[in-house]
């Protein structure tokens, strides 16, 4: 998951630099590299802003798109630079949009006699079909950032599978605003049926009857304890990401390989199944962007401070579990299957020199940040025909 490090080999500017201190063995040679160093194209200025902001200095885009005359344009320039924390936020925001649209069609049409079975518009299960069509789809549009759509899965990538922690921040920030966002669109939508149901301008949160505010994020049974709430938490969450480290490990046969692009589907059936054997007692948050983002939404528009003192002040769980949970779940995956070099379990001592010296772990971070096998795109990703046909012609 993420993008990959970049090999100096594969950096036009990086052979730029080379090429201009060689001695030149043709003409021809001399003219390509004055026009590499004279070449005003917009991208290469570009990465050294996405470097600023924590991003691949290389950016995702197909060679054909970075060098059209459009790439020149002004907002083509400024999406060059922020596309994948806005494919973050497009991918949350599509993900709430759909889970929390199928907790208010539940919700608010309870008993709803001209729903078709005169009994409303679905029930628990319209719930977790809701919030796995929203992860799937999710998944699929933003695929160019990684796809994480989650600050814990963000995090655990970056402690277990070497994704740059300079990212972090940003696709913290793109994932809770998605959040957000979304489900002040979903209130927007439902706000007629908040109405009928709970009546005009009354805003409760549960355990209140008629509360609403489930809605948007999760609550938990009036019955549970601190210890229960976060352990529910964290047992989802270590769940969560155990598998999604198992699906996307090439090294295990279990896993999925090859070209097609199982992967949003199998996380449908994760959170599916996630919600039909852990819902019921937290409303399976996981993710401090689905459930943070929305809570202060709910905030903003009349539910009150109640939203942040129900269940005995429960919104934090929902925002430090599922780390523990992802830090735990990645833990036990790496400990017992994963043979990859990039978790630090698999390095002297399990990684643990690297928290007695994090200046060594970060110098280490910095030197392989530009290695990756060459590309043969300038953006840094391998083109398979162009690959494949370049070593049928070495032989």
């Amino acid at each position: 998951m993420g993008l990959s490090r970049e090999d100096t080999e594969s950096d036009p500017i990086q052979r730029e630099h080379v090429s201009s201190n060689a001695n030149s063995s043709s003409s021809q040679t001399a003219r390509n590299s004055s026009h590499d160093a004279n070449d005003p194209h917009p991208l290469h200025r570009h990465r050294t802003i996405r470097g600023k902001l924590g991003l691949n200095p290389k950016t995702p885009l197909d060679e054909e798109h970075a060098f059209g005359e459009h790439s020149k344009l002004l907002w083509p320039r400024i999406r060059a630079v922020i596309r994948e924390p806005l494919a973050e936020f497009w991918g949350v925001f599509f993900m709430v949009l759909f889970g929390n649209g199928s907790v208010a069609q539940v919700l608010l049409t309870q008993g709803q006699q001209s729903a078709p079975g005169e009994n409303g518009f679905g029930n628990y299960q319209s719930i977790n079909w809701g919030w796995g069509l929203g992860v799937m789809l999710g998944i699929y549009i933003g695929g160019d950032s990684g796809a994480y759509l989650n600050p814990a899965v963000t995090f655990a990538n970056c402690l277990y599978r070497g994704l740059p922690w300079r990212r972090f921040p940003m696709y913290l920030v793109a994932q809770f605003l998605g959040g957000f966002c979304a489900s002040g669109v979903v209130y927007i939508n439902y706000i007629n049926a908040i109405n009928a149901f709970a009546g005009y301008g009354v805003r409760t949160v549960p355990p209140a009857a008629g509360a609403t505010a489930g809605i948007f994020c999760t609550y938990p049974q009036a019955y549970m304890t601190k210890a229960g709430q976060f352990f529910s938490e964290f047992i989802a969450s270590s769940i969560l990401i155990f598998v999604i480290f198992a699906l996307k490990d090439g090294s295990n046969s279990g896993g999925i390989r090859g070209d097609a692009n199982f992967f949003p589907l199998a996380l449908f059936f994760l959170i599916f199944g996630l919600g039909c054997a852990f819902g019921v007692e937290t409303g399976y948050a996981l993710n401090l962007a689905r459930d943070f983002g929305p809570r202060l939404m709910s905030y903003a528009v009349g539910y009150g401070p109640e939203v942040w003192s129900a269940g005995g002040y429960y919104f934090w769980v929902p925002m430090v579990a599922p780390f523990c949970g992802c830090i735990f779940g990645g833990f036990l995956y790496d400990i017992s299957i994963y043979t990859g070099p990039e978790s630090p379990i698999n390095s002297p001592w399990m990684g643990l020199k690297h928290v007695i010296r994090p200046d060594r772990a970060l110098q280490k971070r910095w030197a392989d940040r530009e290695k990756e096998v060459p590309g043969d795109v300038m953006q840094g990703y391998v083109d398979p025909e162009a690959a494949n046909a370049k070593r049928e012609g070495g032989r």
